[in-house]
């Protein structure tokens, strides 16, 4: 009997695994050296049950764009709960998030693999319609030009992370963070 039959069925914990091999093997090989075989032998789970989960490598790869945006927008949802001051509120929250982002241990495939994710058009539209609608709901709190500095600079900060050329000097990395947190507070 397979390690696949004696193991207790847990599908939030397999599905999870699944992403996270697909998120390494993504960065590893890119797109489109990405295969379901591999995943599904990385992961320890039969090719059945990959597609059990997801039923393509499309669907595969949606679910691990939705998956991320997902995690990042809960990270938001958190900061900005401990957020008192709701003018710039989503700024700051996703100002701090994305520059988090970069520096947790662990999550610097996941950073990684955002950008090449922006690279696909179909990807990109669902972080698109994530930023569009977000926007249409936080318009009047979050729509300054000094907000939207903010959070167009915290993009060059995450990318300037990614590529491993830092915008600015490790020691000057608070600071810029904090003057960009305060702008957020004069909109």
């Amino acid at each position: 009997m397979s390690e696949a039959h004696r193991r207790k069925k847990q599908p939030v914990e397999v599905r999870r695994q699944l992403l996270d091999v697909t998120a390494r093997l993504c960065v590893e090989h890119g797109f489109s050296g990405l295969t379901l075989d591999a995943v599904s032998r990385e992961a320890g789970v039969s090719k059945g049950g990959l597609l059990h989960h997801f039923p393509s490598k499309q669907a595969l790869l949606d679910a691990l764009c939705d998956s991320m945006i997902e995690g990042f927008d809960r990270r938001i949802e958190e900061i900005a709960a401990s957020d008192p001051d709701p003018r710039g509120r989503f700024s700051r929250a996703y100002l701090l998030a994305n520059a988090e982002s970069t520096m947790l241990p662990g999550m610097e495939h996941w950073s990684s693999l955002a950008f090449l994710m922006m690279g696909q058009a179909d990807m990109r539209s669902r972080w698109q319609l994530w930023m569009t609608e977000h926007m249409a709901r936080v318009e009047e709190t979050d729509g300054s030009m000094a907000c939207s500095i903010a959070r167009l600079a915290s993009d060059g900060l995450w990318l300037s992370d990614i590529f491993g050329m830092p915008a600015i000097r490790a020691e000057r990395r608070q600071d810029f963070i904090n003057t960009l947190v305060e702008m957020t507070k004069k909109a």
